[in-house]
């Protein structure tokens, strides 16, 4: 069992920064690969970035890449999304999961996590 965490988010203009920190629990969170999800309202949930259970592989979609930077800390049980230049259209309610596969396809799917965490809010003003 993995339970998670999110925290971080917030009321930032556009053009700020924000980092989001999700905290897991459980003795084998680092032997799954962390994805970070969000959902706008009305919208499906969508995949932003994902890494590697070694950091080794970092995975994002197009429309954060170049701005959102995720990385993690398997002693801490933490995984972080650095969010820079943000825009309205990043507004969303932003969840991290847990996933056993690591390979582009599955890291992209939501179905293919076994936990999510409770989401943390992120509205960007313009």
């Amino acid at each position: 069992q993995v339970q998670l965490v999110e925290s971080g988010g917030g009321l930032v203009q556009a053009g700020g920064s924000l980092r989001l920190s999700c905290v897991a629990s459980g003795r084998t969170f680092s032997t799954y690969t962390m994805g970070w999800f969000r959902q706008a309202p009305g919208k499906e949930r969508e995949f932003v970035a994902a890494i590697s259970w070694s950091a080794g592989r970092t995975y994002y979609a197009d429309s954060v890449k170049g701005r959102f930077t995720i990385s993690r800390d398997n002693i801490k049980n933490t995984v972080y999304l650095q969010m820079n230049s943000l825009k309205p259209e990043d507004t969303a309610v932003y969840y991290c999961g847990a996933n056993p596969a690591s390979t582009y396809y599955s890291v992209t799917i939501q179905g293919k996590y076994d936990y999510w965490g409770q989401g943390t809010q992120v509205t960007v003003s313009s």
